[in-house]
């Protein structure tokens, strides 16, 4: 297994470090023929908590996953070395994907300038400057990256992990009862248990009230292991309806977490779902990462409510594993061995897209995706230099991106099994495959998922940047 070393909040392997030291020697030159641009004094007030506030606060607060908050000027200037070091190394802000290829939303991503003000802060003593400059902290929901929920649905007690090494994928369900009928614009997955919660993919069960009586009887989770036959798996966590032989409506991919995902909010009336009074999350399969001590997790859902029905339904097709195209050549890594793998799709018709999705595991190295169009022009979508496992987003354009019909989207994707990955699971190198569409973490995929709407004229104009107020 690659060791580890402690740094701060981070953990930077071994093999990493050398190449974050070069890195930020590189960055520092960079920066130094800059030094002009930037101002003679730099301060928290007018230089520093511009950046911290746009790049770092949203995930440096309360209840996220940042390790020690950084609001006041008192938080930055106490991590003002380590601030500098990280932003000089890349390391921080996470933004894996490429600037210089594709724009998203919410992009994090440091200019030499701000990255030289960053060190010249924490070289010079800190100062605050005039506060009457200074920026007001952004104010967020605890417990979510969007805003205050209408509903918070939460398993009803912690679910115990017990600290055998081992993955487990679960189905689970999470029931609830509200006063009525309502829309839904969006459903946050709130981990309880970061360290070890992989992904999850979350459905929804909605009930006619009249033919489910209690919505929370039956058992909260099954584990997959010990099923092979899923309508047992179903009726031992009391899906049916009382009568034991039909089941609900079932409104699929309502939610999904992977590490690092904020869930993409549309504007009004694109998306979003109808929620009767009686029904359930329906994780489809919640994947723990495996513990070596006993633990526990009590994952939360924020329900967003919707004014109205939605018009445009999202849609979605994913490339490569479990998908609509093959990954050729099959995805197989040898032990020492760099590999590259691709998949492609031809569209059927015009499509809208507005979110995308790349998502490899532990061997992967960079990550491509684009389309080609039938008169050969070529529409950037994502490249990820650098692959990162623990930070995979779903990437929202700023405004639709139309992809014509007959374009051809290709996604390609490298894998290094080799002793030069710190994240390699197994010293030395195995061989690691898909395994059948394996989801454990030693196990690799590759996908590219796609969020679409069927193309309608004047769709390339309107913003997707309507994020709901973080009050």
């Amino acid at each position: 297994m690659p060791q580890y070393k402690v740094l701060s909040f981070f953990i930077v392997p071994k093999l990493l470090q050398k190449k974050i030291f070069v890195s930020a020697g590189l960055a520092v030159w960079l920066v130094s023929g800059c030094q002009n641009q930037i101002p003679d004094k730099i301060t928290f007030s007018e230089h520093i908590a511009p950046i911290i506030y746009k790049n770092c606060t949203s995930c440096h607060r309360r209840g996220e996953a940042g390790s020690f908050r950084l609001l006041t000027y008192q938080d930055a200037a106490a991590h003002a070395q380590l601030l500098k070091y990280v932003t000089q190394s890349g390391y921080m802000p996470p933004w894996p994907a490429d600037a210089s290829y594709s724009h998203f939303i919410d992009e994090k991503v440091l200019s030499a300038d701000e990255i030289a003000m960053v060190a010249a802060w924490a070289d010079n003593g800190c100062e605050m400057g005039d506060t009457s400059k200074a920026p007001k902290p952004p104010e967020f929901t605890v417990g979510s990256q969007v805003g205050k929920p209408d509903l918070v649905i939460k398993l009803r007690e912690p679910f115990k992990i017990k600290g055998n090494g081992k993955d487990l994928f679960l189905l689970m369900r999470v029931p609830y009862e509200i006063p009525k009928d309502t829309f839904v614009r969006v459903i946050e997955i709130v981990p309880g248990n970061r360290k070890l919660v992989h992904h999850v993919n979350a459905q929804l069960l909605s009930y006619d009230f009249d033919k489910k009586k209690d919505v929370f009887k039956g058992n909260t989770f099954v584990d997959l292991e010990n099923y092979t036959d899923k309508l047992k798996a179903y009726k031992d966590l009391g899906l049916a309806n009382d009568d034991g032989v039909t089941f609900p409506a079932l409104t699929k991919s309502v939610s999904n977490y992977l590490p690092g995902v904020t869930p993409p909010i549309y504007p009004d009336g694109i998306g979003g779902f109808k929620m009767t009074r009686k029904g359930a999350v329906f994780l489809k399969d919640i994947h723990y990462g495996p513990s070596r001590i006993d633990t526990a997790d009590q994952t939360s859902f924020n329900v967003f409510f919707a004014k109205q029905a939605p018009k445009r339904p999202l849609q979605e097709f994913q490339l490569g594993t479990f998908g609509v195209s093959p990954i050729i050549p099959d995805l197989v890594i040898p032990p020492d061995t760099i590999m590259t793998f691709h998949s492609e799709y031809t569209l059927p018709s015009d499509i809208s897209i507005l979110t995308i999705n790349p998502h490899m595991h532990l061997l992967g190295k960079s990550f491509l995706a684009y389309a080609v169009t039938p008169q050969g022009k070529t529409i950037p979508l994502i490249r990820i230099k650098k692959w990162d496992f623990r930070w995979q987003y779903f990437y929202g354009f700023k405004k639709m991106l139309k992809i014509p019909r007959g374009s051809i989207i290709h996604a390609e994707g490298v894998f290094d099994n080799t002793r030069s990955n710190p994240n390699n699971p197994f010293s030395p190198p195995r061989l690691i495959a898909e395994r059948g569409g394996s989801m454990r973490t030693q196990d690799e995929m590759f996908q590219f998922i796609v969020t679409y709407l069927p193309y309608q004229a004047g769709d390339e104009n309107i913003s997707l940047e309507r994020p709901l107020s973080k009050k």
